[in-house]
């Protein structure tokens, strides 16, 4: 089987559109063969048996469609640093993931968000294991969705997928203050306008992805029982399997959905194309240790995934807006016609006045204190 898919791997060097050839035209095998196996492929038998051959050439067909789906990786010579070389948007100005400078974001107080589906239990989710992650999808319709926020128009769950490090020190894509987490959620929606995720990346705002950070607790979290049963199941590439029991994606989020951060990005895999709208959900999801240990016994084409997030990008001219939760503080801005944040809410206060607030509410007190 080795030997096979060497030989395969010289189809790499044909044009496409002669591999088309081989479904069409039988008699093209043969060319094709002395290409991939030299001229003693004419004494084959092959020649006795063009059946055969035909069928060995789609074999060789598939094999090369499959390797060239693995035309990424986390290391080596198709790790993230070489990406660009093959897609070229993996070198744009305004690329994910990025590490966050609270200091520098910018206050806003957003529409509320609208979660449509979250709380529904849905039957049929496909678990797989695609060789660079594990993905989550559904198959009943309608699929959740999600409006407000930064969002303008309806967006509609595409799929939800996690990225981890090798240890519990690090594993997440976006940043906090350069600190990094065991593992980050994607949850990718497209823009129902849109109609599907293919011809959403077409379009600048194509996709939106709520992010969701985990942190380490003492406890397991009883929700995500059902995915890591799942996991156990697909630990090989190109594995899938269909959760036992309904599914609730509220189960498994953090409580607060009010405080994100949210800026404009890229996939953080390739093509790395900019058409993101993120949005990082500021409080973590708790899990035990052994609940994302088990996301790292899943296996790609070359071994186990220990760990696959990509490098922090250049934030470069983008601002970073953060959500305060609107039900308890509210903050003035000053618009600018330069930044594309839609539907932003006005307030009364700012930053600066919250402070002096709370300072005069203090000073009150302490006179009141005196005069006991």
């Amino acid at each position: 089987m080795a030997a096979n898919i060497l030989n395969c791997s010289k189809l790499a060097s044909i044009n496409p559109i002669n591999l088309g050839l081989i479904e069409k035209v039988p008699g093209f095998v043969e060319l094709l063969g002395v290409h991939i196996f030299g001229h003693g492929y004419r004494r084959s038998k092959f020649l006795v048996m063009p059946q055969r051959g035909f069928k060995w050439m789609q074999y060789c067909v598939r094999a090369f469609h499959y390797a060239n789906s693995e035309d990424f990786g986390y290391d080596g010579v198709i790790g993230p640093v070489h990406w660009g070389e093959r897609y070229q948007e993996c070198r744009g100005k305004h690329q994910s993931p990025i590490d966050i400078n609270v200091l520098r974001v910018k206050q806003v107080a957003l529409p509320d968000i609208t979660f449509i589906g979250f709380d529904d239990s849905i039957d049929d989710v496909h678990v797989t294991n695609n060789g660079h992650t594990v993905l989550i999808e559904v198959e009943n319709e309608p699929h959740p969705r999600v409006s407000g926020g930064p969002l303008d128009g309806d967006y509609i769950f595409s799929q939800m997928h996690f990225h981890w490090g090798d240890n519990d020190t690090f594993g997440s894509e976006d940043k906090i203050n350069h600190r990094s987490f065991p593992m980050e959620l994607h949850m990718v929606f497209f823009k129902e306008e849109y109609k599907t995720p293919n011809d959403a990346v077409r379009h600048s705002d194509g996709l939106a992805v709520l992010a969701f950070f985990y942190e380490l607790d003492r406890h397991q979290h009883p929700a995500y029982d059902d995915i890591t049963s799942a996991l156990s199941n697909v630990t090989e590439p190109h594995t899938s399997v269909v959760m036992n029991h309904p599914f609730s994606f509220l189960n498994i989020l953090p409580y607060d959905l009010n405080r994100y951060f949210t800026y404009r990005g890229s996939l953080t895999t390739p093509p790395c194309s900019e058409v993101v709208i993120w949005l990082d959900f500021e409080q973590p999801v708790r899990l035990a240790h052994d609940q994302i240990e088990v996301f790292r016994e899943l296996r790609s084409a070359t071994g186990k995934i220990r760990h696959n997030f990509r490098p922090i990008q250049p934030i470069g001219d983008r601002v970073v807006f953060y959500n305060i939760d609107n039900k308890y503080f509210s903050y003035n801005e000053v618009d600018d016609p330069n930044e594309d944040i839609p539907k932003r809410k006005k307030g009364h206060n700012n930053s600066y006045g919250l402070v002096c607030s709370v300072y005069t509410v203090l000073s009150l007190i302490i006179i009141n204190v005196s005069l006991l």
